[in-house]
């Protein structure tokens, strides 16, 4: 059994039989494939079903040599257990080398986010003269909002938008549905790109349904909105690491700000678990505890 026929079986294993996302089953098979590049560098090119726990301590010490963040670490020992137990399961092994490995204690992720004051200014560096002008300050609306992922935002369709009623269908992570609000502020956005800059562009066959189009008419890259993103941040003097999900994060952090109950806000992020929003009450403590220190007069 070779690395690369196992790895291909065990990425159909993932995408339709667990129905991972694209960008999940990416992040799965690219882990794997470091174990496996690992093994033919320094292990010999030992096979998936010699491979021994000794072998995988090996490659945790060399991530760790190579300075590979604890969290990427985390993520890689989550990737290679899914992929002995699928080995298992396969019967292609009979025992599982990576049942006692252990990833590294991880402290609190703590979410950049921007300030109300921060988006008006990424909002001003805009170029409004223009169509990708308009566009993007469309994108960023949409992703400050609406909460949204930057994989929900570039396959949003126009039939996914209720004007009427003012809502958004997005299909999230597992093709799980949910609907966001709309505001008249971000509706009214939409409809003028939509009205006035979109239909005035080249639009693809296949992507007529697409709100979102790059210069060649067809939807647009993750990449891409990183880079206008990126471009927006500098242009407007904001010192800090910004992507995409800086947006969303920011959008859950402000409406917990101003007292939305948090299982709302779980219902218009599309998490699973409570859990996993809990991070923006960490982010409010956070806050709290440098206004306290910075005006309580026992501090001054």
């Amino acid at each position: 059994m070779t690395w690369n026929e196992t790895i291909e079986n065990f990425s159909h294993f993932l995408k339709f039989e667990r129905n991972f996302s694209d960008n999940t089953l990416d992040a799965y098979i690219r882990d794997v494939k470091k174990l496996k590049a690992f093994s033919e560098e320094k292990l010999d090119n030992t096979t998936p079903d010699k491979i021994t726990f000794e072998n995988l301590q090996e490659f945790l010490l060399y991530l760790t040599r190579e300075k590979i963040s604890e969290r990427t670490q985390a993520r890689g020992i989550s990737s290679i257990k899914s992929f002995f137990k699928y080995l298992i399961e396969e019967e292609i092994r009979e025992d599982n080398p990576s049942t006692l490995l252990e990833g590294p204690k991880l402290g609190l992720y703590l979410p950049d986010t921007l300030s109300f004051e921060d988006v008006e200014k990424i909002i001003k560096a805009i170029d409004l003269s223009t169509d990708l002008g308009v566009r993007n300050h469309c994108i960023i609306e949409v992703l400050y909002g609406c909460g949204l992922r930057v994989s929900e935002l570039i396959e949003l369709k126009i039939s996914d938008i209720n004007f009427k009623e003012n809502f958004i269908k997005v299909e999230g992570k597992g093709k799980k549905v949910r609907y966001v609000p709309l505001a008249n502020y971000t509706a009214n956005l939409i409809l003028n790109y939509i009205n006035n800059v979109r239909a005035n562009n080249k639009i693809g066959k296949k992507y007529e349904d697409h709100i979102f189009l790059n210069s060649r008419g067809s939807s647009m890259s993750r990449v891409i909105v990183f880079i206008i993103i990126k471009e927006l941040v500098e242009k407007a003097g904001i010192r800090k690491s910004i992507s995409p999900h800086t947006f969303r994060h920011s959008f859950a952090t402000h409406l917990l700000q101003n007292g939305v109950d948090l299982r709302f806000i779980q219902e218009m992020l599309g998490h699973s678990s409570i859990t996993t929003t809990e991070i923006y009450t960490h982010l409010k403590t956070e806050e709290l505890h440098d206004v306290i220190l910075k005006y309580h007069p026992r501090n001054k």
